[in-house]
């Protein structure tokens, strides 16, 4: 092949990041000039309203698919946690590479770790998921809302804005940044978000899909195809606090998940564990399991939420 491939990015210093490691890759796979394509989002130009006011899931994703469909790019590269359960008709995540670390971190202005924050301590997060999951565990805490990139938000919170910020582990690792006061927060009680540390690579359901599909990773596929279930089962997005993370051992699966409501009041959670063949079923049964005890009452209590605004 003599052609360029261009892939879509946002323009995010943490999305290009990415970007350009996938271009890498893919270069070196091929043997094919890859070009970068910013394209701005919804996500990045509404940065002074929450993230579920403006959208939902969909928000990082739209503007790049619309240029998939319209061929003005051939492939994209997304953080798979901001990709919808049901991508745009025609379009596939030809591959999932290696995943990174999956957990949330706490990032403290005093070095303190979570447990140790003072009380009244303000906690800052863009997600519904850690929002609720932060005031289930420690309810004397001001979690609030912030928005920005991993910069932006650690610029405020070295400014005094916040005392402690909680973020996902893989946007540091993979922006090289390095700080003190860092404690990675155990996934047992902070449950990740789904598909959290890991990339999607996003094109249409044509010859493109196999030129990409040397970078798939067999254990990072067969895990967040089990995360992506339950989100399916679900029909969640940004506007409803879930979370959903698997690991391979061996041949088995075991995952683990959460519905909650976002003032903590109710958080529901649930595991189980299966074979790696059997990923999808995994997470549609933990859904229903969640649903059935409690789960859809607090879905529609938000649904009656937001439709009363």
């Amino acid at each position: 092949m003599t052609r360029t491939l261009r892939l879509g990015t946002r323009g995010s210093r943490l999305a290009l990041a990415q970007s350009r490691w996938v271009q890498a890759r893919l270069h070196a796979q091929l043997g094919i000039s890859i070009e970068l394509v910013t394209i701005s989002t919804a996500g990045d130009r509404f940065l002074n309203q929450p993230l579920h006011r403006i959208g939902g899931k969909g928000v990082f994703v739209k503007e790049i698919e619309d240029a998939l469909i319209a061929g003005t790019i051939d492939c994209a590269v997304h953080s798979m946690k901001d990709v919808p359960a049901d991508l745009a008709p025609g379009l596939v995540i030809a591959a999932i590479p290696e995943r990174e670390d999956a957990r949330d971190v706490l990032i403290s202005r005093a070095g303190l770790g979570f447990g140790d924050l003072v009380s009244g301590s303000r906690v800052g997060t863009s997600s519904l998921r850690r929002m609720a999951l932060l005031r289930g565990a420690r309810h004397d805490l001001s979690v609030q809302d912030i928005r920005g990139n991993v910069d932006t938000r650690l610029r405020k919170l070295d400014a005094g804005d916040f005392d402690a910020l909680v973020l996902a582990a893989a946007g540091l690792r993979r922006l090289g940044i390095q700080r003190s006061g860092v404690e990675l927060l155990d996934p047992e009680d902070f449950v990740p978000a789904i598909g959290q540390g890991a990339l999607a690579v996003e094109t249409r359901q044509d010859a493109t899909a196999t030129l990409l599909a040397g970078l798939d990773h067999h254990a990072s596929r067969v895990a967040v195809t089990a995360e992506r279930s339950f989100l399916l089962r679900v029909g969640g997005s940004c506007r409803t606090p879930l979370a959903a993370h698997a690991q391979l051992n061996g041949n088995a699966i075991k995952m683990q998940a959460v519905i909650a409501h976002p003032d903590g009041s109710q958080i529901l959670r649930g595991a189980r564990q299966g074979a790696q063949g059997d990923a999808s079923a995994l997470g549609s049964d933990l859904a229903d399991e969640l649903l059935e005890r409690g789960g859809r009452e607090i879905l529609r209590l938000l649904a009656e939420s937001l439709d009363a605004r």
